[in-house]
């Protein structure tokens, strides 16, 4: 017979595969509420997928009409959450982001007072489209939210609601008159997603969706509490040595001057990845797993997401740029170089 304790171990066990089943179901569904919505980019879908789930933030990359803010509003849509959008441009001031304290007089006493007067960042999935388009001072603006999950303005720190997500998007071309953002603010996302042309067949698809009569309507399938939640047992999902030791491997090895640095691609970096990369792969390589049907991560999962992690971590040296090495080579190269190790039985 089991003991107490032995069948509080036993009923957790089940509910974290419950909870991790209605996880991969739920984003099964996101997915395909979705897919009313954008024809194709079911890769870029699962990484927007894995990073909120992971609790992270996104910077998407793409020229403009490839849907990517329909993309985002649908999202918001089908995990019920509020949504907001804010334009960046060059004369966006901090305060018209984050909101500020106005001077309101009270009904009655005509008592004057400071209230504060909240900002579009007050919302669970921010889309801060171009945000390149805007000086450093109004991207900074952001950094605080992003990390803290809560605003300062004056001398008082407002929370923002939970769940709460930044997915951000900049233009690759048009690049006269842009801020790049800083190495520092581009660590803060999770992801760098880069969103590409459609196929000849999802164009065609999309021309016939969007000049007829169709309209798509987007069922919301999941809440902030169970996104919440669905965070949680994401932490649970183990991790084997060997798979931490390929992390550190990749990472550490993008690390030019350093007694592990990978002799194929240390005279194209510049300046590595630091420690927040190898946060980032755990993270996305558990929900990944999740998504897949699994209950530990593999070193598949860290190879699927090693692009998006460190592209955007990855300075290129001089010599790089010249031989027309990208970030994306140099990560494809650093991949072929670490050794993956032996995998240990699981008990």
């Amino acid at each position: 017979m089991m003991d107490n304790g032995q069948k509080g171990e036993g009923s957790d066990r089940v509910d974290e595969v419950a909870q991790a089943e209605f996880l991969r179901e739920a984003c099964r569904k996101i997915a395909g509420e979705l897919s009313r919505l954008i024809v194709g980019q079911e890769e870029v879908i699962e990484q927007l997928l894995v990073a909120i789930f992971a609790r992270g933030h996104c910077l998407l990359e793409g020229v403009p009409g490839l849907a990517k803010t329909a993309m985002v509003r649908g999202l918001s849509q089908a995990m019920d959450l509020s949504f907001r959008r804010i334009q960046f441009t060059p004369d966006l001031m901090p305060s018209d982001i984050t909101g500020t304290e106005i001077i309101q007089e009270e009904p009655g006493t005509r008592r004057r007072c400071m209230v504060f007067q909240k900002g579009p960042i007050f919302a669970q999935l921010v889309l801060a489209d171009e945000i390149n388009r805007t000086p450093p001072k109004t991207q900074a603006a952001l950094l605080e939210a992003m990390q803290e999950h809560s605003v300062t303005v004056g001398n008082r720190t407002h929370p923002l609601d939970e769940p709460f997500f930044v997915l951000a998007t900049q233009n690759p071309i048009e690049q006269e008159g842009t801020y790049p953002l800083p190495e520092a603010q581009r660590d803060r996302f999770m992801f760098h997603v880069r969103v590409t042309y459609p196929e000849r067949d999802q164009e065609r698809e999309i021309i016939r969706r969007t000049t007829g009569r169709l309209e798509a309507e987007i069922r919301p399938v999941i809440t902030g509490a169970e996104i919440l939640a669905g965070q949680r047992i994401v932490r649970a999902v183990p991790v084997p040595d060997h798979v931490t030791d390929f992390i550190l491997d990749l990472v550490r090895g993008c690390r030019p001057g350093g007694p592990e640095s990978l002799s194929a691609v240390a005279e194209f970096i510049e300046w590595g990845p630091g420690p927040r990369a190898c946060q980032m792969l755990t993270m996305g390589g558990k929900v990944r797993a999740l998504l897949r049907g699994r209950h530990h991560v593999t070193a598949d999962d860290i190879e699927a997401l090693a692009y998006p992690v460190l592209r955007h971590r990855l300075v290129p040296t001089f010599k790089a740029e010249a031989e027309g090495i990208t970030p994306d080579e140099i990560i494809r190269r650093a991949l072929e170089a670490v050794p993956r190790g032996a995998a240990a039985p699981l008990i």
